[in-house]
C-alpha cells in the first residue's frame, strides 16, 4: 500500500491524526521556503514530573519540516519523508505558546534539509531540530 498526499491537504487540527491533534501543532503558514505555527503548551504535554516532554517538539520538528519540503516538490508530483530527526531540547518549559518556525537549509532534486526552531513567548529557544527528508513520487491513479 502506498502512501497518498493532496496537493492541497487539510492542515488543521481536526483534520489530523489522533496523534498530531494530542500534539497541539496549528499551522499559521506553510509554504515551500517556510512553515510557521505554534502550540499552546499544558499539562497535556507534560512528563510524570511536569514539564514539557520532548516528543512535543520532535513532532513539531518532524511535521513542520515535512509540511515545508512536501510543498516545495508538490508540483513535481512528489511529497517528502523524514529520513532523520535530530532534535535538540535547550530549554525546560510547563506552559505557554510556543512558536514553530522552519526554513530550508538545503533543498534538491532528491532530499531537502530543514532548520526548524520552537521558542517560548518570551522569545528565548526551547529547542531546535533539523530534518533530512527524501523526496518521493506520489503514486499515480490507475
Amino acid at each position: 500500500m502506498t502512501d497518498h498526499v493532496t496537493s492541497d491537504p487539510d492542515l488543521s487540527l481536526e483534520a489530523g491524526s489522533r496523534f498530531l491533534a494530542a500534539a497541539g501543532f496549528v499551522v499559521d503558514e506553510a509554504g515551500g521556503t517556510r512553515v510557521r505555527g505554534h502550540i499552546d503548551l499544558g499539562p497535556e504535554h507534560h512528563t510524570p514530573w511536569g514539564v514539557v516532554h520532548g516528543g512535543i517538539y520532535t513532532t513539531a520538528v518532524e511535521s513542520a519540516a515535512s509540511i515545508g519540503a512536501t510543498a516545495a516538490v508538490a508540483e513535481r508530483g512528489q511529497y517528502a519523508v523524514g529520513l532523520h530527526n535530530g532534535t535538540d531540547f535547550l530549554r525546560a518549559s510547563t506552559h505557554g505558546r510556543a512558536w514553530v518556525l522552519a526554513e530550508p537549509l538545503q533543498q534538491s532534486r532528491t532530499q531537502q534539509l530543514w532548520l526548524v526552531t520552537i521558542t517560548s513567548e518570551q522569545g528565548k529557544e526551547l529547542a531546535r531540530g533539523q530534518l533530512r527528508l527524501q523526496n518521493v513520487a506520489r503514486e499515480q491513479p490507475a
